[in-house]
């Protein structure tokens, strides 16, 4: 019988490697310190099979990547440096029954290899999420097998899940495995980082950190989705599956070490099973998204309630649902374009709106969007009744949009944007999560409409009142 010996947090920063660093590494000499810790007790341990899971590799929003070709290998040459290389064989026979398990909870996998990689035009080499911690296992343990995974832009519970069933396929076999949590806490510690500064990245690694330290894998699963998006993080979701690997065993946890350097929060730590622990976290889970889903529904106003009775009647019959005359005035008499969000497990779910007024009024903008947004948003598959019960809504009533000629007229959480070029629009409303900057908003609203930042388009701002 295999066992899971251990999980680990690795940052990934290449400035850390040596000859890549050029000085620049002594900046974050702790997270050196600690990464070679980690490395020389993976040694120690000698696990036959290292699975890291990275943010960094094929990256999808419904599936979670897995590497199937028999050697993966990579370099530093994004970086400027095509001598440091690095290469494993992969094990392929574990990685064929983490993926049935994934397949049997419903989890959808992309299986990597060279004909997935040409179709949808990825790179098939290791990335630097993977390589920089390995580089460092390079130093201290030999003649090991690697599983490389990216994780997808699931929900947490389904992250848990998966991790779950990695610890089955384990268990399962005749090996002994360490799990890497590859990834970077906030990147927007300072203006000096990759992002502007936002007080939520100091928040969130705060809070993760104290998590850590207690070996809480409740409370990393249950972790505020909202402050990581803020925070600008990379490594959350990888904690999820490591957890999820961990599941009902008794850890030692220790963090090793946190500094934020260059603008980015990296920690290291690790978790060392010393025994069982029997406890069902995914029913714990289970149990508080219902009661937080009843307590969204007691306190919704007319507007959200509108847009979830108009979704669930048109899934469970395939009409409209009839406007109501006992509706507000407002709702009925006013005309406002409106966008409806919906949000299941904390993530997006869909969302559509429009920028002028389409119907009579409101209410009837908001039963048609809230369709649209379950069934027609492009980026999603249909919802199905199955999820109703899990859906968050959110109504935003946009106001007259005032053309503006200069980015200092914009304001994140107050006003949204639109871009125009022609006949290209793209539209970002205010106020959403993880978004800090103006220049963030811009970039994303162009990225919408398919303009290029070089080109000369116009700008506009609007105000929305937000139902929630």
């Amino acid at each position: 019988m295999g066992k899971i010996l251990a999980g680990y947090l690795f940052p990934h920063p290449p400035i850390i490697v040596d000859d890549i660093g050029q000085g620049e590494e002594r900046k974050a000499i702790n997270t050196i310190k600690g990464v070679k810790a980690l490395a020389k007790d993976i040694g120690e341990k000698s696990p036959a099979t290292i699975i890291i899971i990275t943010p960094h590799g094929p990256l999808f929003s419904d599936a979670i990547s897995i590497s199937m070709e028999d050697e993966l290998k990579g370099d530093y040459g994004k970086f400027g440096y095509w001598d440091i290389k690095l290469q494993f064989k992969n094990n392929k026979r574990l990685a064929y029954d983490i993926i049935k398990n994934a397949l049997k909870n419903h989890i959808i996998m992309a299986q990597v290899n060279k004909e997935f990689a040409r179709d949808h035009n990825i790179d098939l080499d290791l990335d630097h999420g993977a390589l920089v911690p390995l580089y460092f296992v390079d130093k201290e343990l030999k003649d090991f097998k690697i599983i490389h995974i990216t994780y997808g832009l699931l929900s947490p519970k389904d992250l848990y899940t998966f991790g779950k069933g990695i610890q089955e396929a384990v268990e399962a076999s005749d090996e002994d495995v360490v799990v890497l949590a590859s990834g970077d806490l906030s990147h927007k510690l300072s203006d000096q980082g990759p992002y502007s500064y936002s007080p939520y990245g100091v928040e969130f690694d705060q809070k993760i950190i104290e998590i850590l330290k207690s070996g809480d894998m409740e409370k990393l699963v249950a972790f505020d989705l909202n402050l990581s998006e803020k925070a600008g993080e990379c490594g959350l979701r990888s904690l999820m599956i490591m957890a999820g690997s961990l599941d009902n065993k008794e850890l030692k946890a220790e963090v090793l070490s946190y500094e934020g350097p260059f603008g980015v929060g990296y920690g290291t730590a690790k978790f060392e099973v010393i025994g069982e622990n029997q406890r069902d976290l995914l029913s714990k889970l289970d149990d508080k998204e219902k009661s937080r889903i009843k307590e969204i529904r007691k306190n919704e106003d007319e507007y959200v309630r509108l847009a979830r009775e108009s979704l669930e009647h048109y899934i469970k019959t395939g009409q409209y649902l009839k406007l109501s005359e006992n509706l507000s005035k407002d709702l009925l008499e006013e005309r406002r374009p409106v966008f409806v969000s919906i949000k299941k497990n904390g993530m997006l779910r869909g969302c559509i709106g429009s920028t002028e007024p389409q119907e009579k009024n409101i209410a009837m903008e908001i039963i048609k969007y809230a369709v649209n947004a379950g069934i027609r948003d492009p980026r999603f598959d249909s919802i199905e009744e199955a999820e109703l019960d899990r859906l968050v809504y959110t109504v935003d009533v946009l106001f007259k949009p005032e053309p503006i000629n200069s980015k200092n007229q914009l304001n994140t959480e107050k006003y949204g944007v639109i871009v125009s070029k022609g006949y290209k629009k793209g539209l970002l409303l205010p106020n959403i999560e993880g978004v800090d900057s103006v220049d963030e908003q811009i970039e994303i609203a162009l990225r919408k409409a398919g303009i290029m930042e070089y080109e000369d388009y116009t700008m506009e701002r609007f105000e929305v009142i937000r139902h929630h």
